[in-house]
């Protein structure tokens, strides 16, 4: 992506607040469409953030930032990067800096919670409970505004009393922030408590930085017309919408509400596009249907197991098998051109065996993996323990990996999700191609740990009555295949 080089503003802005499990890729371009000028990620721990490694994925042409299990925790793409602002949890200036710095080249700017009241946000420091502590939000935003190249700002809570409150803000606007967002109630209050326009007011015309004033949702924001109201009522630079906004999107839009059917379909449309998770897109939905939800369509959705059955329920089922279609099209073109870049697992396959093969979980008792069954016996021969050697397509991030036993390499050709699934059917091939039981339910496996038994038996004088009866030994003496083609047992055994 290229660096976005123009500096946010927030004056006279309508904006798409940060809302955990609302405020994903696809809606906020929804929100765009309807006409916000920025939009808000939803907060994203820094914690969890540093994990992360940054992928440009080319069949959705996004940038993903994907954790250590290959969650995309946050995505974003080129239509929203002059408009999207990145909301992190955080509580340390270090680690907030870092979170900056990992993500600023994809984003218009950088936002630190300290507002939201629930204990997903407030434990660790985070959120709200940064309000009691003034010299933390100083350093925090202090170090943001100093060492990234993004515009800072905070999104806070108003404070028992105004005195507190504007005391806190104006420490808070000499660390050289661009803006501030105003949630104007109290941490213990929530949207049934009625949203203090005079203490926004009383902030706005104290600072000199933009205030956006947020909390209007309902009370004030019912329909566009609105929004400039609340932004009156509050003497705000800009407006924040949240919930008013995650039951109609549209709310941004001058010409007013669109039908909800309408605007569900077109935020489907995005989450399929963007390969949105089934279950955050089912949620977005389930918050648009509200008092719909024992309506037929809402049967369909709350029964819906997958973007597919969800699709079906709104009428999109052709969409869906098309917008798939043309990315598995996708998939496969970009395979094919970096084929020769990406080569094989290893530098060096000749002499590999190879099967087609996966690793099913289910169908292995608790504790036993094929890996655990080929070390076992490695160790019973007296040979050195396998090693994995895994590598990652760029592509597509699955893995694939090459397990050395006895000089042998063992390869399955199937791609996995995961490190660790790979590591296992490399396993599976190995075990497979020499006869040896891997572990499967029912079936006569290695005694992982009779060995360990055996010595507990000898250091106490005499055998464990309390232990569960060993499975039998392997059925069969194992054997290798040599290039002749006979078949010789492994001495040893």
């Amino acid at each position: 992506m290229i660096v976005n080089s123009v500096s946010l503003c927030y004056h006279n802005k309508f904006i798409l607040a940060p809302m955990v499990r609302v405020g994903t890729l696809p809606m906020r371009l929804l929100a765009l469409d309807y006409g916000a000028d920025i939009v808000y990620c939803e907060e994203l721990i820094d914690l969890k953030m540093l994990q992360c490694k940054r992928v440009v994925n080319e069949v959705l042409k996004t940038v993903d930032f994907v954790a250590p299990d290959d969650r995309v925790i946050f995505r974003t793409c080129e239509r929203e990067q002059s408009r999207v602002v990145f909301q992190m949890g955080t509580s340390d200036a270090e680690r907030a800096l870092a979170v900056a710095r990992l993500v600023e080249n994809d984003v218009a700017g950088i936002d630190v919670n300290m507002g939201c009241p629930k204990e997903y946000s407030t434990k660790g420091g985070m959120g709200a409970a940064l309000l009691s502590d003034p010299d933390k939000i100083e350093k925090i935003l202090s170090t943001l505004v100093k060492g990234t190249r993004r515009p800072v700002t905070c999104k806070i809570r108003i404070l028992p009393s105004l005195e507190d409150t504007l005391s806190l803000v104006k420490r808070i606007e000499r660390t050289g922030i661009a803006a501030i967002t105003v949630h104007g109630r109290k941490r213990e209050e929530r949207p049934q408590h009625p949203v203090s326009c005079e203490v926004i007011k009383a902030i706005a015309e104290t600072l000199s930085i933009p205030v956006i004033a947020n909390g209007g949702s309902h009370e004030h924001i019912q329909q566009h017309l609105d929004i400039e109201e609340f932004r009156q009522a509050t003497a705000a630079s800009s407006v924040m919408v949240a919930r008013a906004a995650m039951w109609n999107p549209s709310i941004f839009l001058k010409e007013g509400l669109r039908p909800l059917e309408e605007v569900m379909q077109k935020y489907i449309r995005y989450a399929v596009q963007y390969d949105n998770h089934y279950t955050n897109t089912k949620y977005c939905l389930c918050q648009m249907l509200r008092e719909q939800l024992e309506s037929p369509q809402g049967r369909l959705l709350h029964a819906a197991q997958s973007s597919q059955e969800i699709c079906d329920a709104f009428g999109l089922g052709a969409f869906y098998e098309e917008t798939t279609q043309k990315m598995d099209a996708r998939r496969a073109e970009l395979l094919a051109k970096t084929a020769e870049k990406v080569g094989e697992p290893v530098e060096d396959t000749s002499g590999v065996i190879k099967m087609a093969v996966k690793f099913d979980r289910r169908a292995y008792p608790p504790q036993i993996t094929p890996k655990m069954c080929l070390l076992e016996w490695c160790r019973r021969e007296k040979l050195a323990q396998p090693v994995y050697e895994t590598v990652q397509r760029p592509l597509d991030r699955m893995f694939c990996s090459v397990v050395t036993v006895a000089e042998q390499k063992y390869q399955s050709t199937l791609w996995d999700k995961s490190k660790k699934l790979a590591e296992q059917t490399a396993a599976i091939v190995c075990l497979r191609s020499q006869g040896l039981p891997e572990g499967r339910l029912g079936e006569e496996s290695l005694s992982l740990y009779k060995r360990k038994w055996e010595a507990l038996d000898q250091d106490s004088g005499g055998p464990r009555t309390q232990e569960p009866a060993l499975p039998k030994e392997l059925c069969k003496k194992p054997f290798v295949t040599l290039g002749s083609g006979e078949k010789r047992t492994l001495e040893g055994w």
